[in-house]
C-alpha cells in the first residue's frame, strides 16, 4: 500500500483480515509504510536551495502527456484543446507554448483611410517596429502641412484687417476676416485625417505574443469599430481611426488562449472558426445600431495558434465545427488531476513549492517540516491512495497563506506550524458552510448522533471538492395507493444519477425481506438538501433506512455511512471519503462505514483520528450488521446469512453462454 498517512482506528468484523491492508485485531491500526521520511529526504534544507527552471514548460509538473503535446504543437503550429479541472495548469501550458513557438518575423498592422470608399479602410502589414515609425512620419508631415496652412491663413487675415484699417472700414474688415477664416478652416482637407492608425504593434515583443481572450465579448475578440456621435459637419472621426483590433488580430503570429471556451456565444464561435480557417478576418462594428456597422475593413491577418480550455462541460457547449477544426488540425488533451506519490514526483512537488515562493516574491521560503506538511496535504487532497493532487492553484494558495502567516510573525522561514494554521485560515466556502450546517443541524436536532431510530440513517455527502457534510435520510413504508402497485417516492431535489440509484434499492429489498414490494409505497426523504443531491454514494444509506422501516428494526444514530450499491448487494467505491469522514467526526458521529476498496484513500487530519472508528464493508449485509439493532440478534444474523447465500447462489444454475476456447 502506497498511502503514507497513519491509519485511523479500523474495525473489520465481517470478513477475514487481509494482512496487507487491514489490521488483524479490532481497533488496531493498519500496517502501512511511512513514506513521509522519504519526502523529507528530497531536500536537505529550505525551498530556497531548489533551482527553479527558467522556461515555463519545465516548471509544469505531473502533466507529462500535456507537456509532450504542447512541445509538438508548438513546433508544428497546431491548435490544442485542454480539458480538465480548474487549477491543473492549462493557462500555464498555454503561456509556455508561446515561449516555444518558432521565432518568426512579427508584424505590425496598420489601417489607412480609403479615399475611394471611406467605409472600407485599407489594411497594410510591416515588420515589427516599423509601424510606429510610419505613423510618426505621417504625423510629422501632417503637422508641417497644418503649420503651413495656418501661417497662410494668418497672413491673409492680417492683410484683410490691415486693409480695413487703411480704408477706415474696420467693421467690414473684421467680418470679412472672420468669414474667410471660417471658410478656409472647414473647407480645406484635414491633414490629420489621412494619418494611418497603428492597429497592432509588436514593437517591444521579442517572442511570439500570448493573448488571453477568456471571457471576451464579440468586439474584444473579433475587433470592433467605435461609434461616432458626430457623423457630419466636418466634426466626424475618420472611419479608419475608429477601427479597433480584436484579440485574434493581436495574437497574429502567436497564441490565442481562451479558457471556458463554451461561454462564447455561437456567433462568436462561428466567426472564430472562420478566422482559424482563413488566417485573416475583417473588422466591422459589432452593434447593428452603431454608425460603426457601416465600416468594414479589408481582411486583417490573424494567423494564430489557438489553445482552448475548459471543464468537461465545455465540450458540450462548443460549436461542433470549431471542435472539429481543432481535432482535425491539432490535439485534444485531458489534464491529470493527480500523479503517483513517488520519490521522483515528490521532488517535483518540492520544486513547485520553490516556484510559488519565487513567483510570489513576498513570502519566506519553506523549511523541511513545512515542505513535508505541504506534501502530506497534497496526498490528502488527491482523494486517491498513493497519489498527489495536481490542483496546484489551490496548493499554491495554501503556500502563500502559510507564507503570509510566517511573515506576519517575522519568521525567516515558513514552518509546518504555519502551514497547519494556514489550512484553517484557507478553508473553502463549502467547508465553512458545511461546519455551519453541522452546527445548526445539531442545534435543531436535524442531525442525531445518539440512540437509535427506525427508518433514519446518517448518510454522508461531499460539498464542493474538499468538504463533506452529514446527510440525514429518512424512510417510511405505507400501503400502496393505485392499481399499478407500489412505487418508490424520493424527495430532496434528487438529480438523475441519484434517482437511478434509488430504483436499484428495490432489488435489495426483495432479496433481504423476501417480500413483494408491489403492495407498498416506499417514501424516502433527504433532509436539508437545498442544493440538490447527485451521485449514488448514498445508496447503502437509502437501503439501510428502507429495510429498517420495513422490518421495524432501529438504526444506530452514532453510525454514518457512504457507499454505492450494486443490484446484487455489493458495496462499491465512492469519492470524497476523507472529507465525508471528517464531517462525521465534526458532527460527533463515532463510527463510519465505507467501502473496503476505499480504505486506502482515507487520509483524515490527525485531530479527527481519535474521534471516529472506520469500518470497511463489502456487502449490504455487513452494513446492516453494523448499523441495525434488532431485538432478536440471532434471528437477524441468520437472516443476513440467508441473504448472503441467496446472493451467491442466484447464478449457480445458469448455463454457460459460450464454452468455446478463445
Amino acid at each position: 500500500m502506497e498511502n503514507s498517512e497513519p491509519a485511523v482506528p479500523v474495525r473489520d468484523e465481517a470478513v477475514s483480515p487481509d494482512p496487507q491492508s487491514e489490521p488483524a485485531t479490532p481497533g488496531a491500526a493498519a500496517p502501512q509504510p511511512d513514506t513521509t521520511g522519504q519526502a523529507a529526504k528530497v531536500v536537505e534544507g529550505a525551498s530556497s536551495q531548489i533551482e527553479v527552471p527558467a522556461k515555463l514548460i519545465d516548471q509544469v509538473i505531473g502533466q507529462e502527456r500535456a507537456v509532450e503535446v504542447i512541445r509538438k504543437a508548438a513546433i508544428q503550429r497546431r491548435h490544442v484543446m485542454m480539458i480538465g479541472s480548474p487549477g491543473t495548469g492549462k493557462s500555464m501550458l498555454a503561456k509556455a507554448m508561446a515561449e516555444l513557438l518558432p521565432k518568426e518575423e512579427l508584424l505590425d498592422i496598420l489601417v489607412y483611410p480609403n479615399s475611394d470608399d471611406p467605409n472600407n479602410p485599407i489594411i497594410r502589414t510591416v515588420a515589427a517596429g516599423r509601424g510606429k515609425q510610419i505613423v510618426a512620419a505621417h504625423k510629422a508631415e501632417a503637422k508641417k502641412k497644418i503649420q503651413f496652412r495656418n501661417t497662410l491663413l494668418l497672413i491673409l487675415v492680417i492683410g484683410i484687417i490691415g486693409y480695413a484699417f487703411i480704408t477706415y472700414q474696420w467693421l467690414m474688415g473684421i467680418i470679412a476676416a472672420a468669414f474667410v477664416f471660417m471658410a478656409l478652416r472647414y473647407t480645406t482637407p484635414r491633414e490629420e485625417a489621412m494619418v494611418p492608425k497603428l492597429l497592432v504593434s509588436n514593437d517591444s515583443k521579442k517572442a511570439a505574443p500570448f493573448i488571453d481572450a477568456t471571457g471576451s465579448h464579440a468586439g474584444a475578440l473579433l475587433g470592433d469599430v467605435r461609434h461616432d456621435p458626430f457623423q457630419s459637419g466636418g466634426l466626424e472621426t475618420p472611419a479608419h481611426d475608429r477601427v479597433e483590433g480584436g484579440a485574434i488580430h493581436r495574437a497574429n503570429g502567436g497564441v490565442l488562449f481562451i479558457d471556458e471556451i463554451n461561454t462564447l456565444d455561437r456567433p462568436s464561435q462561428q466567426n472564430l472558426l472562420t478566422a482559424l480557417q482563413e488566417g485573416e478576418f475583417p473588422i466591422t462594428g459589432q452593434s447593428e445600431r452603431s454608425s460603426g456597422a457601416m465600416v468594414r475593413t479589408e481582411p486583417v491577418p490573424c494567423k494564430f495558434v489557438m489553445v482552448a480550455a475548459g471543464n468537461l462541460d465545455a465540450i458540450q457547449g462548443m460549436h461542433p465545427a470549431l471542435r472539429s477544426r481543432i481535432r482535425g488540425y491539432g490535439y485534444e488533451v485531458y489534464m491529470a488531476e493527480s500523479m503517483d506519490d513517488t520519490p521522483e514526483n515528490r521532488e517535483k512537488y518540492v520544486r513547485f513549492i520553490a516556484q510559488e515562493v519565487k513567483n510570489d516574491g513576498k513570502i519566506p521560503h519553506l523549511d523541511k517540516s513545512a515542505i513535508d506538511e505541504i506534501i502530506r496535504e497534497a496526498r490528502r487532497r488527491s482523494n486517491r491512495k498513493g497519489h498527489l493532487t495536481l490542483k496546484l492553484r489551490d496548493m499554491g494558495g495554501l503556500i502563500r497563506i502559510a507564507g503570509d502567516i510566517a511573515r506576519q510573525e517575522g519568521a525567516t522561514l515558513t514552518t509546518a506550524a504555519h502551514v497547519i494554521t494556514a489550512k484553517t485560515t484557507a478553508r473553502t466556502i463549502e467547508d465553512q458552510v458545511s461546519d455551519e450546517y453541522i452546527r445548526r443541524s445539531r442545534e435543531y436536532e436535524l442531525t442525531v448522533v445518539e440512540g437509535t431510530r427506525i427508518g433514519r440513517v446518517n448518510g454522508l455527502a461531499v460539498m464542493g471538492t474538499d468538504s463533506g457534510s452529514v446527510l440525514p435520510i429518512m424512510a417510511e413504508v405505507t400501503p400502496a395507493i393505485g392499481k399499478e402497485g407500489g412505487e418508490v417516492i424520493a424527495t430532496g431535489m434528487l438529480k438523475e444519477i441519484a434517482l437511478e440509484s434509488i430504483q436499484n434499492v428495490s432489488a435489495i429489498l426483495k432479496k433481504f425481506t423476501g417480500k413483494d414490494v408491489k403492495n407498498i409505497d416506499i417514501h424516502i426523504q433527504f433532509i436539508g438538501t437545498y442544493g440538490g443531491v447527485e451521485g449514488d454514494s448514498a445508496s447503502i444509506s437509502v437501503a439501510t433506512a428502507v429495510i429498517s422501516a420495513i422490518e421495524g428494526i432501529p438504526v444506530r444514530q452514532d453510525v454514518a455511512m457512504t457507499g454505492s450499491l450494486s443490484v446484487r448487494g455489493d458495496v462499491l467505491p465512492v469519492g470524497g471519503v476523507t472529507f465525508k469522514i471528517e464531517a462525521a467526526a465534526k458532527a460527533g458521529i463515532k463510527t463510519v462505514l465505507i467501502p473496503r476498496t476505499n480504505i486506502n484513500d482515507v487520509m483524515i487530519e490527525e485531530k479527527y483520528k481519535p474521534l471516529v472508528t472506520i469500518i470497511p464493508v463489502d456487502t449490504i449485509d455487513e452494513v446492516l450488521k453494523h448499523a441495525l439493532v434488532p431485538e432478536n440478534m440471532e434471528g437477524f444474523l441468520s437472516k443476513l446469512k440467508q441473504m448472503a447465500i441467496r446472493s451467491t447462489s442466484v447464478f449457480a444454475d445458469v448455463p454457460a453462454i459460450n464454452k468455446t476456447p478463445a
